[in-house]
């Protein structure tokens, strides 16, 4: 059941293909379950995903066709285009880079902060950078986002 106003979320590439890591590691099996949990929601209306022109541009560049497929088209299929400035997306991009966060992490974090009411990520530093430089979006990683939401 879709609600009237659901909470935005972004998904950063590394958390989208979270699900074709090896999963041998528990850390990433959880981070799976969780991501496949956060999906699952995102296709009942639960939450509403933004995707960004960034996501594709990355998932073109991933190595294995069949994870660059599948991505793809689930983000076509379920996400939702912002309604993005972009000249102001890229300043705040370039202003983050400047404060220490790679490219790609900088204007994904900038679209999320512009679209999203959450950024959820598996990367370790990114999570560290945005929380010790305050950047203007709630940021988690998947375990924690379905701890946090209080998803079963």
């Amino acid at each position: 059941m879709a609600m009237q106003n659901p909470k935005r979320i972004y998904l950063d590439v590394c958390t989208l293909c979270r699900p074709f890591d090896d999963q041998r590691q528990l850390r990433i099996r959880l981070e799976t379950d969780a991501v496949y949990l956060i999906l699952d929601c995102v296709a009942r209306g639960q939450y509403a995903m933004m995707v960004s022109p960034a996501h594709y541009v990355e998932i073109r560049q991933t190595a294995q066709f069949r994870e660059e497929a599948e991505v793809h088209a689930y983000l076509t299929r379920v996400g939702i285009p912002g309604d993005w400035d972009l000249p102001s997306v890229r300043r705040r991009a370039e202003g983050l880079h400047e404060i220490g966060f790679g490219i790609a992490d900088a204007v994904h974090v900038a679209f999320a902060e512009a679209s999203a009411d959450v950024l959820i990520t598996c990367d370790d530093q990114l999570l560290r950078k945005c929380v010790s430089r305050k950047v203007k979006v709630a940021c988690a990683n998947p375990v924690q986002f379905i701890l946090m939401e209080g998803l079963p």
